[in-house]
């Protein structure tokens, strides 16, 4: 015990492999995207291969330690039981995903859309993508899956594509958010050691009032267009189950392991009662799901290892001497652990990665400007969206964009942007929940 507790000291050259990672990814990033004009040039660089060199700077640095004490740290590291259960929990939800499939996300958003009148199609298409992105867990997936839905309620209704759009990412956002099965969620949790049902208490106190204004918005700007009726394909409202399932499972507090076997379950027995599949192609997509997260799961494996090696070297004290200088008092730390995954998701383009990167960082953080794990968690978890939510190379804003453009509609990022209320009225939100918060500690 007595050699964990030993005091480090503060060692900015430690940090030299996040700011390589950083120049890596970014760097090339930029190259690919906006000077070689790839598409998806962001998610055409190999980031598993990123951190690996990034780990093996960690590696080299600090000749006082063997390799083999240095691999002991990194075992330290990945092996602790908030990342094993992080990595679990990914595999589960990947599951998840995978079962209940594109038709139960459609049966959503068309439900949705045929019990309202279309002048409010707008609205619901905010609300079908707030609904679905909570149930599945990704924003990547509601809007790759809403936003077809969303170029033909433009065209028909009358509403601009820009603002259909806008009201879809928002949505998406927003379930990303607050989800117990976004990889936002897991990765905030579990990196701060808190139950995923206080931090959604915490962030549901950010997230609503900025979607109930988003709402309000939207519908202000419904009643200037003269709109047309929408027709409404097909669907099957048995796909609703597992939905309603997870959200009230969630909401209820249910241990996440429990309220993802229950939506596994309930998805696989209504998409099998539906006719929508067949149980070997229900085990195929089982294994897509969990494939999905793999890159994900290795991620958070290198960056387990390579933060536990900075920390040891004297990196986080550097960080933190540094977070004591710029930003002062408990709103100041709380700025700080936001910005600090806001900064991470800007390089990264990748909410997730951002949070993993700045997880064991904001920790510290939390600890030194007495930040409770369920705030820090929901100040990772939210920052990170707003980010993400907004920057135009993210992967929400090019799979909307490249997804309208292959349904035959021209339009660009920086169209969408000014439609895109919730994220920044979330981002205004997040800085009253932090004043008044620091406020409420200072009085207790």
């Amino acid at each position: 015990m007595a050699k964990n507790e030993k005091k480090t000291q503060k060692n900015p050259m430690a940090l030299l492999p996040i700011f390589a990672f950083l120049f890596l990814y970014l760097g090339l990033g930029l190259i690919f995207e906006y000077i070689l004009h790839i598409e998806m040039g962001f998610y055409k660089i190999p980031i598993v291969v990123i951190f690996m060199i990034a780990l093996l700077i960690a590696c080299i640095q600090n000749h006082k330690l063997t390799l083999d004490e240095k691999l002991n740290i990194m075992a330290k590291g990945i092996g602790d039981k908030n990342i094993v259960t992080m990595i679990l929990i990914f595999l589960v939800a990947g599951i998840f995903v995978g079962v209940i499939g594109r038709n139960s996300a459609e049966a959503v958003a068309y439900f949705l859309l045929s019990v309202t009148p279309s002048r409010f199609s707008v609205a619901v298409l905010f609300l079908a993508a707030c609904l679905v992105s909570t149930a599945m867990g990704t924003s990547v997936g509601t809007i790759t899956l809403i936003v077809p839905i969303a170029t033909a309620v433009s065209k028909v209704s009358g509403f601009s594509l820009p603002l259909c759009i806008g009201a879809v990412m928002g949505g998406s956002m927003f379930g990303d958010n607050l989800s117990f099965i976004s990889d936002t969620t897991i990765a905030a949790c579990s990196s701060q050691g808190c139950e995923m049902k206080d931090k959604f208490r915490a962030n549901i106190k950010i997230a609503l009032p900025s979607a109930i204004i988003t709402l309000i918005i939207i519908l202000a700007k419904s009643f200037y267009v003269k709109s047309n009726p929408i027709e409404i394909p097909q669907y099957n409202l048995l796909l609703l189950i597992p939905y309603i399932l997870v959200l009230i499972g969630g909401i209820c507090g249910l241990n996440v392991f429990t309220v993802l076997l229950t939506g596994i379950l309930s998805g696989t027995f209504t998409t099998l009662i539906s006719g929508t599949t067949n149980f070997v192609d229900i085990l195929n997509n089982m294994g897509l799901g969990t494939c999905q997260m793999f890159e994900t799961i290795m991620v958070t494996i290198l960056v387990s290892a390579m933060c536990a090696l900075i920390r040891e070297f004297g990196g986080f004290d550097a960080i933190l001497s540094f977070i004591r200088h710029v930003f002062k008092g408990k709103i100041g730390g709380r700025l700080g652990v936001g910005l600090l995954v806001g900064a991470m998701d800007l390089a990264t383009a990748n909410n997730t990665i951002a949070i993993v990167m700045a997880g064991p960082i904001a920790k510290e953080i939390s600890h030194e400007y007495d930040i409770s794990p369920k705030e820090s968690a929901s100040l990772l978890d939210t920052f990170s969206c707003v980010f993400q939510g907004i920057i135009p190379y993210g992967a929400q804003m090019l799979i909307a964009v490249s997804t309208a453009s292959e349904l035959g509609n021209n339009i660009s990022a920086f169209q969408i942007i000014p439609y895109l209320h919730y994220p920044f009225l979330l981002a205004a939100s997040s800085i009253i929940f932090i004043i008044v918060g620091a406020k409420r500690n200072d009085k207790n």
